[in-house]
């Protein structure tokens, strides 16, 4: 006798959990939620991950089966430009990678690492995530969404589409679909220079990322007639900072490793086509390359200065366990140069055919340069010794399943964030995050320009200091939308988006859209008529979303916190805006003292940040000052890392037992050699 299993709608969704649901959520109604989320990347979960310790009902959708965005997808360098721009739960995010690896906190991670941490935010808030469902539709009354519905990427079918209603809609992907489809005002590309005032938009033509001079762009050298390498689009070079819809490259990060018993060797792809590398050989023509690892040192006190190590087509920047995040680098590298014009507003169909050609480039370019006989020996060699991870992307073969979607759609809201602000002329009030990246775009076009194959649009500018980011950037003109938040696709000229599009930025912006979102609901307002100064207030008193107490940071540009006595410089780097030098002598008196005010007893973890300077002092002494004695302790500078982009380490200065108000101190002190000390921030840690 067959045995029959009858199930409710809910249930049968709750076991499609195998199938692309993660979690099933409690106390909600079927199809109907607080917030909605859109896309499973980084600013997606961590908004889902708090809108739920709010005690607000939430569903993740994410098109694809990949959670976490490119920070689970191989971008594993963190690039983010100063620390102090990264707050709330983006900081835990990196405290929990750090405790992972035996650290306080570490900015450098293998991609299942950052899986395992969303996997624990994901856990311990119960959150209800659907994978491989994508919007079809949007419904609105007014300014108001009331409603998507959903349909299974994977077999698309109106009888299985999903109509799921919420309170309030957050737009986490990283082509801004929702709000494209909601009726809000975008833009793809590039605006001119003239539109906002700025001078790094537009059409730009730069050193970096660049071919040598004289590289022929014919099939058969010097014979137009014979037709354009592969990769080299017809036109020509429009004025310097001319506006235009073409969209910078995207690539993937990638997860390298030589080390031989987790290699998986770099195979032909199916589509293969050596032909998409001959510009590749003429470069080689030019230059000499000793390795296929290139580099470069970006001077961060000196205005962004960049020095490049023109060795190889590949920045490489190690991982820990013998892994990397390798980048574009040079003329000619992994960035598919206007191969993606379309993507931003294509089908689903046309995307997937985008990205597998990308996928297919990427793949061919690594095996071309490990196996091809035209290419140099050594680089072959090289080359050969790289070698996709085992123990990464298990169900890719090892390759990354996250395109890098750098830019796609930005929303055109009542602020657009421009260079005026990046570049601190222009401060909004209304902060609720910040980026500190430099103004950065990789190419848009690789075209002739001169009779020689040329790359337009890269950009490398850095940036003094921190900067906030309005909250209107990221919340639609109120006429469009009153219940929707963009903390991807925000309101931002093109070069100003290229600072901000950092994934530690998206985090902190999905963190505030979430907070944002709750408070709108609670005060039954739109999203653009929430107090912000409130907002503001909960991200500060409440950073972690769970009501936990918050660590207290002193840094030297605090002045209520901070005394200091001799001649100490204020100097641009560190920690923050800047931090304080001075150069040592043996028998000073000099001193920076740090007392915060603390509003609970209990113990606490001092650390201090020290950044990798010239002409540091070999030991720093810091003296420990609490109700029940002084600690001296002394700092060896040498033992500071560099990790990943951002320079400096957090050293703890041990634990103590520390009295409400200000009783507790730590003085750095002026003695040592010749050489400088160096004052800058600290922490207060609560020890849980």
């Amino acid at each position: 006798m067959k045995k029959i299993l009858v199930l409710s709608v809910g249930a049968l969704f709750c076991l499609v959990s195998l199938f692309g649901v993660v979690g099933c959520g409690k106390g909600s109604k079927a199809n109907e939620y607080d917030i909605v989320v859109y896309g499973g990347t980084s600013a997606g979960i961590i908004a889902g991950y708090t809108a739920k310790q709010l005690g607000k009902s939430v569903l993740v959708i994410e098109a694809g089966n990949h959670l976490g965005g490119l920070t689970t997808g191989g971008l594993g360098a963190t690039d983010i430009g100063n620390k102090y721009a990264v707050t709330g739960l983006a900081k835990d995010f990196y405290r929990r990678i750090g405790a992972h690896y035996g650290k306080f906190e570490q900015w450098t991670f293998e991609p299942h690492v950052a899986q395992q941490v969303y996997d624990d935010y994901i856990r311990k808030a119960d959150l209800e995530i659907v994978k491989l469902h994508r919007l079809k539709e949007v419904k609105k009354e007014g300014d108001r969404i009331t409603e998507i519905v959903v349909e299974n990427a994977e077999s698309p079918d109106a009888s299985t589409d999903r109509a799921i209603k919420a309170k309030m809609f957050i737009d986490a992907t990283y082509e801004g679909d929702l709000l494209a489809k909601a009726g809000v005002s975008y833009t793809v590309g590039r605006e001119s220079n003239e539109q906002y005032g700025e001078t790094y938009n537009g059409v730009q033509m730069s050193l970096y990322h660049q071919l040598p001079d004289g590289v022929d762009p014919y099939k058969v050298k010097g014979k137009p007639e014979s037709g354009l390498l592969w990769g080299v689009a017809d036109g020509t070079l429009a004025p310097a900072g001319s506006g235009d819809k073409l969209v910078q490259a995207y690539n993937f990060r990638l997860c390298l490793t030589q080390d031989a018993a987790n290699k998986i060797p770099f195979t032909k792809p199916e589509g293969y086509d050596s032909t998409h590398y001959e510009l590749l050989l003429r470069i080689l023509e030019k230059e000499t390359w000793t390795t296929v690892s290139s580099s470069y040192t970006r001077d961060t006190l000196a205005g962004g200065r960049i020095v490049v190590n023109h060795s190889g087509n590949y920045l490489i920047k190690a991982m820990p366990n013998g892994k990397t995040d390798a980048n574009n680098f040079g003329g000619f590298s992994t960035d598919m140069i206007g191969a993606n014009y379309d993507y931003p507003e294509a089908d689903y169909a046309t995307r997937a055919r985008i990205w597998k050609e990308h996928e297919i480039y990427t793949k061919g370019l690594l095996y071309f340069m490990a196996n091809d006989s035209r290419v140099p020996e050594h680089v072959r060699k090289d080359m050969g010794t790289w070698g996709y991870t085992k123990d990464e992307f298990k169900d890719h073969g090892g390759f990354s399943p996250q395109l890098y979607v750098r830019e796609a759609r930005r929303m055109v809201s009542d602020l657009v964030m421009t260079q005026h602000h990046c570049q601190g002329r222009e401060v909004v009030e209304d902060g609720i995050g910040m980026a500190a990246y430099g103004m950065d775009s990789h190419n848009c076009q690789r075209i002739v320009v001169n009779g020689m194959v040329k790359n337009e649009g890269d950009v490398q500018i850095g940036l003094g200091v921190p900067y906030p980011i309005s909250y209107r950037s990221i919340v639609p003109k109120k006429s469009e939308c009153s219940n929707l938040f963009v903390p991807i696709c925000l309101s931002a000229s093109h070069i100003a988006f290229g600072s901000i599009r950092m994934e530690p930025v998206f985090m902190v912006l999905g963190q505030t859209s979430a907070v944002a979102a709750a408070m709108a609901i609670d005060g039954g307002v739109s999203v653009q008529d929430i107090d912000v100064k409130k907002l503001q207030a909960s991200l500060l008193e409440n950073p972690l979303a769970d009501g936990s107490q918050p660590e207290i940071l002193v840094d030297n540009d605090h002045p209520q916190w901070v005394e200091k006595s001799g001649n100490w410089l204020e100097k641009r780097g560190g920690y923050g805006r800047s931090h304080l030098e001075l150069q040592a002598k043996a028998d000073a008196a000099d001193f920076v003292r740090y007392t915060p005010e603390v509003s609970r007893d209990g113990e606490y973890e001092i650390f201090m940040y020290f950044s990798n300077f010239d002409r540091l002092a070999d030991e720093i002494a810091v003296k420990v000052t609490t109700a029940t004695g002084e600690k001296e302790v002394n700092i060896k500078t040498g033992e500071v890392q560099e990790l990943g982009l951002p320079s400096g380490d957090w050293i703890s200065l041990g634990k103590y037992n520390v009295q409400k108000g200000k009783s507790a101190s730590v003085t750095v002190l002026g003695k040592g050699n010749s050489k400088d000390v160096v004052a800058d921030a600290l922490i207060w840690r609560p020890v849980r």
